[in-house]
């Protein structure tokens, strides 16, 4: 299926690996150019190396998104590297793992509350009708994984605002929605490091997986890639689960 996307320009944050990285990918397959940041300079330069390669325009920074303005420097610099902005991926996250300290909650609202609501909002300034931002959440904002800290609570946070984003957006074409993995698998990931230190942990998710296993960041890929593209164009204030039904929550 050609999902209209040659010759678009995308910004995705959190670009050179895991989710954020398949997604810039596959936006260059379809051939959209892409720009893309994140704290490692030379992570950064091999992505846009990469994505060259394959034919499409590429722009790369690096970017520390827990600074205030430095996503809203992003995404100007982004429009004016590509010519213009269509699509805006938001793939920040600084949250998971604090603990329920005043600190780690400051961090996480700061990070993946405001650092997200920033670029969704620079982004939302420049976009033409037809733009779409897409918001990488969590299950985790729908079911409580386990003790008390600020990861679900914030990135639950995000699931109105990116609704009332997509009603006040709708006149002017352009759509906001949520893509929310659950359990993802890639080398260097969270559940590679919890199948090493936490195998318990492990085979208990393996065993509440209906499909067997644990995800695979090209699968959250699709997902966004398509809400991304004119293809969704009837899709907006949506948060897509995409766990191979690990939870056992009904989506309505």
């Amino acid at each position: 299926m050609d999902l209209g996307l040659k010759g678009k320009t995308a910004l995705v944050t959190g670009g050179t690996r895991g989710i954020g990285r398949a997604i810039v990918d596959q936006l260059a397959e379809e051939g959209c150019n892409v720009a893309l940041c994140a704290r490692n300079a030379d992570q950064v330069e091999e992505a846009v190396a990469a994505l060259k390669a394959k034919g499409v325009k590429a722009w790369g920074a690096v970017v520390d998104l827990a600074v205030e303005g430095a996503l809203k420097a992003l995404v100007a610099d982004a429009a004016a590297a590509l010519g213009g902005l269509d699509i805006f991926v938001s793939n920040v996250s600084g949250a998971m793992g604090l603990g329920n300290t005043p600190a780690g909650w400051r961090q996480a609202v700061e990070v993946d509350i405001l650092r997200t609501v920033e670029g969704c909002e620079a982004a939302a300034e420049i976009l033409p009708a037809g733009g779409s931002i897409v918001v990488i959440g969590t299950i985790s904002a729908v079911e409580v994984p386990g003790p008390r800290a600020p990861y679900s609570a914030v990135k639950a946070a995000l699931l109105p605002y990116v609704k009332n984003l997509a009603r006040d957006l709708g006149p002017k074409n352009i759509r906001a929605n949520v893509v929310a993995p659950g359990p993802i698998y890639f080398k260097g990931g969270v559940w590679d490091m919890i199948e090493q230190h936490m195998p318990d942990r492990f085979k208990t998710t393996l065993e509440r997986s209906p499909l067997g296993r644990l995800g695979a960041p090209e699968e959250i890929a699709n997902a966004t890639v398509f809400l991304a593209s004119p293809r969704a164009s009837y899709i907006t204030g949506a948060n897509l689960i995409c766990d191979g039904a690990v939870t056992q929550r009904v989506d309505f």
